[in-house]
């Protein structure tokens, strides 16, 4: 397998991305304000911005607001402020079923400052990333996820990827899967994931995904990764852009704990597939994860993730040797808005 970004001369960086540490939040401090300072100021917040006529303070999100496929991971607005913490509670479930909840941050940042550090970078209303503070012990290790386009603390660092939207969200479905934090996890030494190691794991390149799916040859992997990864992340209305931009022109997918199970497992088992893994060494990758087997068993009595993955990677690898389609677990009853793509068929 390729790695994301192999130094040169010459360099290969088949999807074009450059890397961005946005703000520091001990040296550009002094960009910050809190809510309470804005207000005073005669500021007015809308969703999570704030507006002064023309003028507008973004968000500043932070790595621990973050997770996989979720911009609304972590949210402030149960605060006292001034409060100080490491760790953010979990968000309720019927907040991530509003479609228009937006999470609240610490600080803002004048917009002109957030445009300033992404000129000539990236001209998108959205955001690719991932945590730099983790561990190969963690639960997972490499969490990457889209979020608005907003002011990012210095630990949740930026992917600018040039190539097309479409594409990019199989990337963040591929910064997602099983098998690349498997990868991340051999690299990880310490307790940060820096760019120097970020462009050493093995991810799959542009070309991967243009292909015919080998379990659903009737449509592109793109079509059949980008569906499910669009219904995953696009899950409140200000991430309409990244839709939009993927293609997907419609309301978002509003929050279902189930169904995002099997979207992710079919994810993971596509990826699997992709990376030429036997079933034996996706089980044993698998197995390489034990807090998430741990926590499985508590709470359903057996490792229920691998099961699933597993179930879904023989059902496709049946489809391989048939020629019959991979029929997904995932078909919408009639009306029902989401979608499971082509890969339904």
């Amino acid at each position: 397998m390729p790695v994301l970004v192999r130094e040169g001369p010459p360099e290969e960086n088949p999807w074009g991305v450059s890397f961005l540490r946005m703000f520091d939040m001990a040296n550009d401090s002094g960009l910050f304000r809190t809510r309470e300072q804005l207000e005073r100021d005669g500021w007015t917040l809308e969703g999570n911005v704030f507006r002064k006529g023309s003028d507008r303070h973004l968000p500043l999100y932070e790595a621990k607001m973050i997770h996989h496929f979720d911009h609304r991971f972590g949210d402030y607005a149960d605060y006292p402020p001034g409060t100080e913490t490491t760790t953010l509670p979990d968000v309720p479930l019927e907040r991530l079923r509003d479609l228009g909840y937006v999470v609240q941050p610490r600080y803002w940042v004048p917009a002109k400052e957030v445009d300033d550090r992404l000129a000539d970078k990236w001209d998108r209303a959205w955001l690719l990333g991932w945590r730099d503070i983790c561990r190969a012990t963690d639960q997972r290790t490499v969490i990457a996820s889209v979020i608005p386009r907003a002011a990012v603390g210095d630990k949740f660092l930026l992917m600018l990827p040039s190539a097309e939207p479409r594409l990019v969200a199989c990337l963040l479905g591929n910064l997602t899967s099983f098998v690349f934090d498997y990868v991340g996890r051999q690299k990880v030494g310490g307790t940060s994931l820096k760019y120097f190691t970020m462009k050493q794991l093995a991810a799959l390149s542009p070309a991967t995904y243009t292909v015919p799916t080998p379990w659903c040859p009737l449509v592109s992997v793109s079509e059949w990764l980008r569906s499910r990864v669009i219904e995953l992340a696009y899950t409140a209305w200000d991430l309409a852009a990244f839709a939009r931009d993927c293609g997907y022109d419609s309301a978002p997918v509003r929050w279902d704990p189930e169904r995002r199970f099997l979207l992710r497992c079919e994810v993971d088992a596509a990826f699997f597939h992709l990376y030429g893994l036997t079933r034996e060494e996706a089980a044993y990758i698998l197995d390489t994860f034990p807090i998430v087997c741990r926590t499985d068993a508590q709470r359903y009595g057996e490792y229920r993730t691998k099961r699933v993955i597993l179930d879904i990677y023989d059902a496709m690898q049946s489809a391989i040797e048939t020629g019959q389609p991979y029929k997904t677990l995932l078909d919408p009853t009639p009306g029902d808005p989401r979608f499971a793509g082509p890969g339904s068929t």
